[in-house]
């Protein structure tokens, strides 16, 4: 895709405002328009100097075009460009020559900045240089109002934006549960046991205690102590994971076509 800069000349501001909001209700983006005056310089006089045009749009500026462009600014024009795609050329001049923007290579002749003959074989040149085979063409809305018998053709376009819905939610939910356990855990115990057996042996027929007497035993027995401790086992959240996939929208477009049909006197089709 090839790109070409368009440079219309006005004479007022007014005329050139009028071109500016006709582009951009053409389709064309603002920010691919520039407009250039003499409130632009910081001293009015570099808007004299021809050099600097061939500075802002290149060599292949004429001297004779660079000339018109100073003398129209310092006289309080405008010169207004435009960057446009090459199939787009022939729609962007429509909508320019409805403004009456100035005819550099005439007003060169006119104002004896340059001889007839040198800005005609200028002309000449620049027709030859041909536009793209392929042109986008529309018709202006000021050049319909001014011509009502115009069939003015549209087509639709597809722009796919994308919005974000929500598809559904996920919780994570923290509660308590019981649930029954065992351990056999070995306990001892000690009891008393009375025992009894019969004394035969002849040393203890000697003196008898006859005095009051007791013996004890202590009892024991283990119990189960059950204690419980609590430590964290695990930890779990939640996090986004994005994924992308590739959906392909199918839809109709719509777009108005012109037939030229020639009628013969007999009203047959030719």
């Amino acid at each position: 895709m090839a790109y070409e800069t368009l440079v219309a000349v006005f004479d007022t501001a007014a005329h050139a405002d009028a071109a500016l909001r006709a582009l951009q209700a053409g389709g064309f983006h603002r920010s691919d328009i520039s407009v250039v005056d003499v409130k632009h310089f910081a001293d009015s006089t570099m808007a004299e100097k021809p050099g600097l045009w061939n500075t802002l749009f290149g060599g292949d500026l004429h001297e004779h075009e660079a000339h018109v462009y100073s003398q129209t600014v310092a006289d309080g024009g405008v010169v207004l460009t435009l960057r446009t795609i090459d199939s787009e050329v022939a729609h962007a001049q429509g909508i320019l020559n409805i403004h009456q923007p100035v005819d550099v290579h005439d007003r060169a002749v006119t104002a004896g900045i340059a001889p007839a003959a040198h800005v005609e074989a200028v002309e000449r040149k620049l027709e030859a240089v041909p536009l793209a085979k392929t042109q986008i063409a529309a018709v202006a809305p000021a050049l319909a109002k001014a011509q009502p018998d115009v069939l003015r053709l549209a087509e639709e376009q597809l722009q796919v934006g994308k919005e974000a819905v929500e598809t559904g939610r996920t919780r994570v939910r923290r509660f308590v549960t019981e649930k029954e356990v065992s351990a056999d855990v070995t306990l001892h115990e000690e009891h008393a046991e009375v025992f009894r057996r019969a004394v035969s042996d002849p040393q203890f027929m000697g003196d008898i205690d006859w005095a009051d007497g007791e013996i004890e035993v202590i009892e024991t027995a283990e119990h189960a102590l059950v204690n419980k401790t609590a430590r964290v086992v695990e930890e779990i959240g939640l996090k986004k994971v994005g994924t992308d996939h590739v959906e392909t929208i199918h839809e109709k477009l719509r777009r108005q076509h012109a037939e030229v049909i020639n009628l013969g006197v007999d009203t047959q089709r030719s």
